[in-house]
């Protein structure tokens, strides 16, 4: 019988009941890293990989049970390491036994998850069964609780930890009308279990009828967000491009930065114009077209991108920040960037200014002004904007106002 091949997890050591004090920083780093130490032998060893995943997440919740989640930040990064592992744990070639060992172990876990920090684990757990018979025999297994759970008859109703994961199972196994009638006896609308209805309804090629369902959903409580995001992806799964840009693209698609999401956008709709997905995306935000002027420079729009900056606030160090890196190869962009980041600075824009970069604004505004054959002009007008501060203490005027004469 060959020997059972063993790995030292360097996570375990840190992944201990109460380990992590209430900064949630250490703790989202940690997490991090074992997710990547996991990944490492997934790459030489996905069964033995799968085994450290299911020991990560019977682990991590316990483990951070201290951590101040109040900021959203250690939920994020916990939900983003259950998507990586689940699909490790799935992948892996291994027994029926073994996966069935894993199942009741990530159950117990998902059970004593008090926090909770992996709930959403049940979301994946048709994925985790990996084959519609594992999944049916899951579902039998819950299906009755989860029927109480959501019994109209208050004597019987109740919060039951393994409702999504039911409704997960059911859906792998392709039980899609027992799903649709579970669901509906929620007299709550919860949209968590309602979405799975969402789903069964597209599995049942009923595109129109799932979107229906959707909208209906929406309400206090529910993320639309949420409810668009699923209603874009019935539309593009059925190839109805168009009508999932126009009706659910703009309002489905969100990223950590204005860049982000335009970034986001464009990948799912790569036949959609760059000035239209921008233009577009533009619209959503009023009042704050300046902050879309990154995203015009990345793409190659300048005149777009200082017609924004001047539109609404922008932010004065990254428009200085063009005029010095495009100062060379693009001087009457870096101009109009420069001045924009003054006018700015004048009236009194910007996050923790200081002396520095309004001389960053004004030296880098005069070289490219000096590469492009404008700078007595420029220098007049620079001169203009500054005597017209009146904010607060008048700061860019006492920095400025000795070099320009003031």
């Amino acid at each position: 019988m060959p020997r059972a091949r063993r790995v030292r997890w360097e996570f375990t050591r840190r992944f201990r009941r109460g380990a992590f004090g209430w900064k949630s920083q250490p703790a989202i780093q940690r997490v991090r890293q074992a997710v990547s130490e996991i990944k490492a032998v997934a790459r030489r060893d996905p069964a033995l990989a799968a085994e450290g995943a299911v020991l990560f997440l019977e682990r991590v919740s316990p483990a951070l049970e201290h951590v101040d989640s109040s900021s959203g930040a250690i939920g994020t990064a916990v939900n983003h390491a259950i998507e990586d592992v689940v699909a490790i744990i799935a992948s892996a070639p291994v027994s029926a036994s073994t996966r069935a060992g894993w199942l009741d172990r990530l159950w117990e876990a998902h059970a004593a998850d008090a926090i909770p920090y992996i709930e959403r684990l049940g979301d994946f757990w048709g994925d985790l069964c990996t084959s519609p018979e594992i999944a049916s025999a899951w579902a039998d297994r819950l299906v009755g609780i989860v029927r109480m759970a959501l019994s109209p008859d208050p004597k019987l109703r109740g919060f039951f930890h393994g409702t999504t994961a039911c409704l997960s199972a059911l859906f792998r196994a392709g039980r899609y009308e027992e799903i649709l009638a579970l669901v509906e006896q929620d007299r709550l609308r919860f949209w968590p279990y309602r979405e799975w209805s969402v789903r069964a309804l597209a599995a049942l090629g009923r595109p129109d009828e799932a979107i229906a369902y959707a909208e209906a959903s929406r309400g206090l409580n529910v993320s639309p967000i949420a409810i668009a995001a699923a209603c874009e992806e019935i539309l593009l799964a059925a190839g109805r491009v168009k009508e999932a840009y126009q009706r659910y693209a703009l309002e489905a698609t969100r990223g950590t930065s204005f860049l982000a999401t335009y970034r986001a956008l464009a990948r799912k709709y790569p036949r959609t114009p760059p000035e239209q997905v921008l233009r577009d995306l533009v619209a959503t935000t009023p009042g704050d077209e300046g902050k879309w002027f990154a995203t015009a420079k990345e793409l190659g729009l300048f005149d777009e991108a200082i017609r924004l900056a001047n539109q609404a606030p922008c932010d004065p160090k990254t428009l200085t920040r063009a005029a010095r890196d495009f100062g060379d190869r693009r001087p009457e962009f870096a101009v109009d960037a420069g001045l924009a980041a003054l006018r700015w600075l004048v009236e009194g824009h910007g996050y923790q200014i200081t002396g520095a970069d309004v001389w960053s604004a004004y030296a880098n505004t005069m070289k490219a002004a000096e590469k492009a054959g404008r700078a007595g002009e420029v220098r007049d007008r620079i001169r203009r904007l500054v005597a017209s501060e009146t904010y607060a203490d008048r700061f860019v005027t006492r920095i400025l106002g000795p070099e320009l004469s003031l």
